[in-house]
């Protein structure tokens, strides 16, 4: 019965979890593009504010680069 539960759950709740996935990784993906956009060409804020976060999401700073350099094809976004 419990699993029947959990799989009936899992069902019903996977398109608004796969959304809001979706959307905290937006969001995260605007957030360091409005502090961090200089490393990338585009200057938004100072530097001088994004130092105080900066110990916070250095480990991702990396790849977010990465991801933001990368060259893109119309159907990379057409079909998310």
């Amino acid at each position: 019965m419990k699993s029947m539960t959990e799989f009936s759950l899992g069902f019903a709740a996977y398109d608004h979890s796969v959304m809001a996935l979706k959307q905290k990784a937006a969001l995260d993906n605007l957030m360091m593009l409005i502090f961090f956009g200089d490393l990338v060409g585009l200057p938004i804020i100072k530097p001088y504010y994004a130092l105080h976060i900066l110990p916070y999401v250095f480990p991702r700073l990396e790849g977010w680069k990465r991801s933001i350099m990368r060259e893109r094809d119309w159907t990379d976004w057409s079909f998310d």
